[in-house]
């Protein structure tokens, strides 16, 4: 079939709207998903932003306030204007918002860095960016300058966000400075007229897992209809169920625990919620304890994470029971496939809420895919329906296109899809081709527009001529007691041309049962292979062995870096023979 899309539809989204004037400035009578009903008659006076450390509570007229004045100083000090480059390189900060608003008032660019980039790495971002100014975190701030003198960029072209109460590094002018500044001046600046539709607002630069990473340029109107896409089809502001059955209610609490330099964090933790009407705890550096006693003190109704994340809900109950939980009504997890098995842990450890997936990429900008409205549960395993004005195509390897159920690659059309990749011709080409991009993902999709994502394409082992995803491994083996994590990767073998080997973090138990003796480590590795043998077909067992390893790598957004396990792999192949092995079936 030529491809696969919902019948819903979406409402006309203007195309002369930045994004602040669209999040920020239409009332609620003017906004585009909304039931006035509904919205007029509750009572809207929850803050916009709470910072987790403080407590402090930000509302939309501060927002403005403190936007304005760093526009203000931003164009008078600094000459930011249309399509300067503003680099961001900061944990969650209240003022991070501000910041993005700030820069987008004046017609500009915002690219968000990891902040635990070293300087080599941010150099390389700042120099693909063209950036012409630096926001960072205070404890980023030795990075932030000596990637700055490496790129001939004077150290008064750093601002810092502010923490607390401690002093601001001398020197630097500090964000809070440069708000009273602004704010002391008449404007000094007028906000351009732009198409949505091509003005850019970010550079969010891709994972980087293979090469160097590439800017993803996202223009002003992915953000905004991207929001919108997620609200049709959860039904935002909609009097579709009773009260206390609505998945999103305005006064309801969300907590921003992943980073909004991340696509995820940025869009749908930070703009969609606030487009929702939902107050948002604003996390600076994410731990799992303190997220559990954040829930509990600001009574989180609505959780955003990453599968890692998840992986600590479902492995760690002792911690769990300590804290009042019981607030949690939703929870998605998205930028990795969660397994079957783990999705199941989570439904049982939250019986109440709405769990399931979603699926989407920095180049789609950023859902395609949620789990459906109908149902509490996303069906586990499955990344969840196309969302409004989404298509999909299944390419398969000879190039012609899947029907439901047949596997290819993922292919995805949607009004949210960045332009391409920042000064980057080739890399574009071989990516976005028609209004259509390449996922490089391996998927299928069923007859209810179920989107099933098996594995990325590249990661896919060929077993005795067979193919297994690693991700299908994964999610057996996190199913057994002793384990907390785990990432498989294939390897070398004469007889099967690959064959799984996985790497595995023990839970703290056996870990410690492991270190006691040779012999009670082999029991476990042992233990681990055989409940992959007793689920698995013989092609899929861990015929490569098990290594025990303290972490497994990840990229902030909780993608497994399988290529350096892959290395790693190498390594121990060419040191020794690999342990436990597996004999081979026929």
């Amino acid at each position: 079939m030529s491809a696969f899309q919902t019948k819903e539809t979406l409402p006309e989204i203007p195309h002369n709207l930045s994004i602040p004037q669209f999040f920020l400035d239409l009332k609620n009578s003017e906004r585009l998903v909304t039931d006035n009903h509904a919205v007029h008659g509750i009572e809207l006076r929850n803050p916009w932003l709470i910072e987790d450390k403080t407590g402090r509570q930000i509302g939309l007229d501060e927002i403005n306030s403190r936007t304005f004045g760093l526009a203000n100083t931003l164009k008078t000090r600094y000459d930011i204007g249309v399509d300067d480059v503003v680099l961001l390189f900061s944990r969650n900060h209240i003022d991070y918002p501000i910041a993005i608003w700030a820069v987008h008032r004046l017609g500009g660019i915002v690219s968000g860095a990891n902040p635990d980039f070293q300087a080599g790495e941010l150099l390389y971002q700042i120099q693909i960016s063209k950036a012409k100014l630096i926001i960072v975190h205070p404890e980023a701030l030795e990075t932030a300058t000596s990637a700055a003198r490496s790129a001939g960029m004077p150290l008064d072209r750093i601002l810092v966000f502010d923490i607390g109460s401690k002093r601001n590094p001398q020197g630097f002018r500090s964000v809070s400075a440069a708000v009273r500044e602004g704010l002391a001046q008449p404007r000094q600046f007028s906000e351009p007229v732009i198409d949505a539709r091509t003005k850019l607002a970010f550079l969010s630069f891709s994972s980087g897992t293979t090469g160097k990473p590439k800017g993803v340029a996202i223009p002003h109107y992915s953000v905004i209809i991207n929001a919108i896409q997620m609200a049709v089809h959860h039904k935002i502001f909609q009097e579709y169920a009773p009260w206390h059955e609505r998945r999103f209610r305005p006064g309801d609490v969300a907590i921003a625990v992943l980073p909004f330099y991340h696509i995820y964090g940025l869009v749908l933790n930070l703009h969609f919620m606030l487009y929702s009407r939902i107050s948002l705890v604003v996390v600076e550096r994410f731990n799992f304890e303190d997220m559990l006693r954040s829930i509990s003190q600001y009574h989180i109704s609505h959780l955003m994470l990453v599968p890692p994340q998840i992986i600590l809900l479902c492995k760690n109950p002792d911690v769990v029971r300590r804290y009042n939980l019981s607030s949690v009504r939703f929870i998605m997890t998205a930028a990795a496939p969660v397994t079957n098995e783990t999705a199941e842990e989570l439904f049982r450890a939250f019986p109440e809420a709405h769990i399931g997936q979603a699926y989407g990429m920095t180049e789609t900008c950023t859902a395609c895919t949620v789990f459906s409205i109908e149902n509490r549960r996303g069906i586990p395993g499955g990344a969840g329906k196309l969302m409004p004005g989404i298509r999909a195509r299944i390419v398969k390897p000879d190039g012609s296109l899947g029907t439901y159920d047949e596997v290819g690659e993922l292919w995805i059309w949607s009004p949210s899809n960045a332009l391409g990749y920042y000064n980057n011709e080739k890399a574009t080409k071989e990516t976005f081709i028609h209004g259509w991009v390449r996922t490089g993902d391996e998927a299928r999709i069923d007859r209810n527009l179920e989107v099933w994502v098996l594995d990325r394409i590249k990661e896919i082992m060929k077993v005795r001529g067979f193919q297994v995803a690693p991700a299908e491994l994964e999610g057996c083996i996190l199913s057994h007691p002793d384990v907390n994590d785990a990432c498989v990767v294939g390897i070398p073998d004469d007889y099967s041309g690959e064959v799984p080997l996985a790497f595995v973090v023990l839970n703290e138990l056996a870990a410690k049962r492991g270190q006691r003796s040779e012999a009670e480590a082999t029991n476990i590795r042992c233990s681990i292979q055989k409940h992959v043998a007793d689920n698995k077909v013989y092609y899929k067992q861990l015929s490569g062995g098990v290594e025990f390893v303290p972490s497994i790598p990840k990229n902030p957004s909780g993608k497994l870096l399988r290529r350096l396990l892959r290395d790693q792999a190498r390594n121990l192949g060419r040191s020794r023979p690999l342990r436990t092995r597996a004999s081979a079936k026929l």
